[in-house]
C-alpha cells in the first residue's frame, strides 16, 4: 500500500462519518467522494508534469475539501479545513510535521484561485478547477474560468 491509497481510504471513512452527522449539505456526499478521487488523480498527474512530489500533491488534492465535508457548507470551507486537515493527517501517523503543514496550507489556500501560492497550492487549485469543470461544465466564478484557460494554454492538460 502507499500513502495515497491509505489516506483516501481513511478520508472515505471521514466522509461517511460526517454524512451521518451533518444533515444539511450544500454538496451531496457522492460529489465529495467522486471529487476526492478525481482531484487526487489530477493532482498526481499535474505534479509529475511540474516535477513536484506527486504523492504529496495527490494527497493534498484528495483532502482539499475537508472543511466542506465536516461542515456541509461551501462558504469559507477552505480556511475551515486547515486545522481538521492537520488533525486528520497527524492521526494517520504517516507524515512528517513539514508535510502536514505543507498539505494543510494547500487545503487552506485552495479557494484563493486568483492568488499565487506554493507549487503545491497551485497544483491543488488546478486539480480542483479541472475536476469541477469536468463534471459541471460551467464555472461558478470568473477566476475559475481564467485559471482553466491558463491551464490549457500552459499545456498542463
Amino acid at each position: 500500500m502507499n500513502r495515497v491509497f491509505d489516506v483516501q481510504c481513511r478520508y472515505l471513512e471521514l466522509i461517511e462519518k460526517y454524512d451521518r452527522l451533518v444533515l444539511q449539505r450544500e454538496k451531496p456526499t457522492a460529489w465529495e467522494i467522486v471529487h476526492m478521487s478525481s482531484c487526487g488523480r489530477l493532482g498526481y498527474i499535474i505534479a509529475e508534469k511540474l516535477e513536484a512530489d506527486p504523492e504529496i500533491a495527490s494527497i493534498a488534492s484528495s483532502i482539499h475539501d475537508i472543511g466542506r465535508v465536516i461542515s456541509g457548507k461551501c462558504e469559507g470551507h477552505a480556511e475551515a479545513g486547515y486545522i481538521p486537515s492537520k488533525d486528520f493527517l497527524s492521526a494517520t501517523g504517516l507524515f512528517k510535521s513539514e508535510e502536514i503543514e505543507e498539505i494543510s496550507a494547500a487545503v487552506r489556500n485552495h479557494s484563493k484561485k486568483g492568488e499565487k501560492g506554493s507549487i503545491l497550492e497551485e497544483i491543488v487549485k488546478d486539480a480542483d478547477v479541472i475536476d469541477s469543470y469536468q463534471y459541471k461544465g460551467v464555472f461558478s466564478r470568473i477566476e475559475h474560468e481564467k485559471r482553466y484557460e491558463d491551464i490549457i494554454a500552459e499545456g498542463l492538460m
